[in-house]
């Protein structure tokens, strides 16, 4: 199964709470199908079927998770301690005839 990135995780988990604070299940059609949306989401992100165990299993999955950490990225430690680069020898200039 994919698992979302924490960063995903806990962007949809401030929406939805954001959401629930303002009231959004009784406001206006738009602000109930956007919690709709967001709740949807956390259960596919979390491969859950109830919102409520969505929210345990994205806030289990983000304890000690850095969104900033993102492994497809090098870092600037790794770019340090990479051996580096050796500089190639000057290139023979070529004289116009």
């Amino acid at each position: 199964m994919l698992m979302a990135h924490p960063a995903v995780l806990e962007d949809l988990i401030a929406q939805y709470e954001a959401l629930t604070l303002l009231g959004a299940e009784e406001s206006t059609p738009e602000a109930r199908q956007r919690l709709a949306d967001i709740s949807y989401t956390l259960c596919v992100a979390t491969g859950t079927r109830d919102v409520d165990m969505a929210l345990i299993a994205a806030r289990h999955r983000l304890s000690g998770a850095r969104p900033e950490d993102d492994s497809l990225l090098q870092t600037a430690s790794t770019l340090q301690t990479a051996a580096p680069l050796q500089p190639s020898a000057p290139k023979e200039q070529v004289s116009g005839v």
